[in-house]
């Protein structure tokens, strides 16, 4: 076993591509904590059906899946540092949940924020499905399964892994000690996490106001002529408020030179044009060894990391569910 801290985390296959939000969210923790860390970094493709159960709304998980492994790579997570798995290729995660399931009461899941969130946007003939309900005790097995010192997660998510103890508990309770409790590793300096998307909303995918990891230099040019910016900022000469402007936040993240490029803003010194265009070519050259290093990955070749890294998971998992069956007396 190895002699580092084990941390476990994941994202969900939803698009075949990962976006700036998800790099500046979590991946760029990961890749910076895989040497430090037994670093465990899962695909979450079981988890995309739970809020996409009906056909013709839920995209080819399987393709997806790839891609999301091709950004986790790109992005610089090394398979021989950490270990890259897809969440339906490592089995325990389902019977851990079914077991799990056992122990936590349905009220304590209907009063979920999340369920009510995502309950609420569930309309016309689509249902609120079992699997919406049941996702808190799913990401409990996800997590439970590696018995991890910690999971990364922001600040305004840490409230969400809360039931997760809380399940863990129960079973310690009804069971014995078999799951120890993990913590919430927040980052000290999460500026890069709240990173806007390109309207100044929450950036995501269904408001299509991303930049992806994997964009072409001519699409990030093309998203980025699209940014909002000062509304009151009609000519060169008015004056810029750089804090309510998506292109200025993007700069002060990505431009060693931000502070005069706010200032100038601020002064009517320089157009949103001007700073849109200096955005495009910084961004670009930001995100092109990732571009670079994701065209070289085959389907193939992710596949066989996927695979091994199963194989690596399904070890550590095949132990905790050999516990968990002893001390249910299923075993």
């Amino acid at each position: 076993m190895s002699a580092k801290p084990r941390i476990l985390s994941g994202m969900r296959s939803t698009s075949d591509r990962l976006h700036l939000g998800n790099y500046e969210g979590a991946l760029r923790n990961w890749v910076e904590m895989q040497d430090q860390v037994d670093m465990f970094c899962m695909v979450a493709d079981w988890h995309v059906l739970t809020t996409a159960a009906d056909a013709e709304i839920h995209p080819d998980i399987a393709a997806n899946s790839l891609g999301v492994a091709k950004d986790f790579l790109a992005a610089g997570l090394d398979p021989k540092r950490c270990t890259i798995f897809r969440q339906s290729d490592v089995k325990e995660h389902a019977e851990l949940a079914l077991l799990l399931g056992m122990v936590v009461g349905v009220g304590k899941l209907e009063a979920a924020p999340t369920f009510k969130e995502k309950a609420a946007e569930v309309t016309g003939d689509h249902i609120v499905s079992y699997g919406l309900l049941g996702y808190p005790v799913l990401q409990a097995a996800d997590i439970l399964l590696y018995k991890p010192e910690g999971v990364p997660v922001g600040r305004d998510q840490a409230p969400h892994l809360e039931l997760s103890r809380e399940i863990a508990r129960s079973f310690n309770h009804l069971f014995g000690e078999v799951f120890p409790m993990f913590k919430d590793i927040i980052p000290e300096d999460e500026s890069r996490s709240k990173l806007p998307g390109l309207d100044m909303r929450k950036m995501s995918k269904s408001y299509d106001n991303c930049i992806y990891l994997s964009d072409s230099p001519e699409e990030t040019s093309k998203r980025i002529k699209s940014a909002f910016t000062t509304p009151t900022k009609i000519a060169k000469s008015d004056p810029g408020i750089p804090e309510g402007c998506a292109v200025c936040q993007y700069l002060k993240l990505y431009s060693p030179d931000w502070e005069r490029q706010w200032a100038e803003d601020r002064a009517g010194e320089r157009g949103c044009m001007q700073s849109k265009q200096e955005l495009t070519e910084i961004l670009n050259e930001y995100l092109r060894p990732m571009r670079e290093r994701r065209g070289s990955l085959t389907d193939a070749d992710t596949e066989a990391i996927l695979q091994d890294g199963a194989r690596r998971a399904r070890e550590v998992a095949s132990e905790t569910m050999n516990e968990v069956r002893r001390a249910m007396r299923i075993a």
